[in-house]
C-alpha cells in the first residue's frame, strides 16, 4: 500500500515568518547590501507575493545577486549564520510536531515551497524532511547565476513540480488522499487537488476560501 503524501508549505506555515524575505533582512544586517535600497525592493517583492502577483524570476535574481560571486563554501558559511541568527527563532514547535506526527503515521513528508532551494534545503533538514520541492537554481562552474532552473515552485508551478516528482520517484502516489498544509492563497491550485486541504494561520483570502469550502483551519502559532 502506497504511503499517503503529507505536503507542507514552509514560510508562514511551519515557520513564523518568511525565510525568503528574512534573507533580505539578513543581508542588510551583514552589511552585504545597501540597507535602504535593498529593503525597499525586498518589501515590494514581498507585497507582490502577498497579492499573488510575484514576478518570481525577478525576485530570485534580486535575492541571489549579492551572493552570486561566492563559492559554495562561502555560501554555506553565510547560510549557517543565517540559520542560527534568523531561521531558528522562526521555527514553530507545533510545526515540527505536526511533521513528526505524519512521519510517525508512515506518511511520505514533503516540504513544497516557492522559496529557492539554496535558502530552504537546510531548513528542510532542520525539520528532518528528506524530500524538498523548491524553486531550483541554475549554476555555472559552481556559482549561482541568479536564474531559475526548470519550473518555479510557485502557484501552478507547485502542482507541476509535485507531479514531476511523483512521476519520477513515486508513480503509485495519489493526490486524492494527500494532505496539504499552507497559509497562502498562492497555493490554491494545489489545495484544490488534494484530498485534505488544511489552511494554517491563513492569509485573509485563503481564510475566506477555506470557510466557503469548509476546509479545516488550524493554527501552529504559540
Amino acid at each position: 500500500m502506497t504511503a499517503r503524501l503529507a505536503l507542507f508549505d514552509l514560510d508562514n506555515t511551519l515557520l513564523a515568518g518568511d525565510s525568503d524575505h528574512a534573507w533580505g533582512e539578513f543581508l542588510i544586517a551583514e552589511n552585504l547590501v545597501d540597507a535602504d535600497a535593498h529593503r525597499a525592493r525586498n518589501d515590494a517583492f514581498y507585497q507582490q507575493y502577498l497579492d499573488g502577483q510575484l514576478d518570481i524570476h525577478a525576485y530570485v535574481e534580486f535575492t541571489l545577486q549579492p551572493i552570486c560571486k561566492l563559492s559554495a563554501q562561502q555560501r554555506g558559511a553565510l547560510h549557517t549564520k543565517f540559520m542560527n541568527h534568523t531561521v531558528l527563532p522562526m521555527v514553530l514547535d507545533k510545526g515540527k510536531q505536526l511533521v513528526s506526527s505524519h512521519r510517525d503515521q508512515g506518511d511520505t513528508c514533503i516540504i513544497i515551497t516557492a522559496t529557492n532551494a539554496f535558502i530552504t534545503q537546510p531548513i528542510a533538514q532542520l525539520f528532518d524532511v528528506g524530500i524538498l520541492l523548491a524553486t531550483d537554481l541554475e549554476q555555472e562552474d559552481g556559482l549561482l547565476t541568479g536564474k531559475i532552473a526548470g519550473t518555479p515552485c510557485y502557484q501552478q508551478g507547485k502542482v507541476e513540480k509535485l507531479r514531476q516528482w511523483i512521476a519520477a520517484s513515486n508513480p503509485d502516489a495519489t493526490l486524492a488522499d494527500a494532505v496539504f498544509y499552507t497559509d497562502s492563497i498562492n497555493d490554491l491550485p494545489l489545495l484544490d487537488l488534494v484530498g485534505k486541504p488544511v489552511a494554517v494561520d491563513p492569509d485573509q483570502e485563503l481564510a475566506s476560501v477555506a470557510e466557503q469550502k469548509a476546509w479545516q483551519i488550524i493554527s501552529l502559532r504559540p
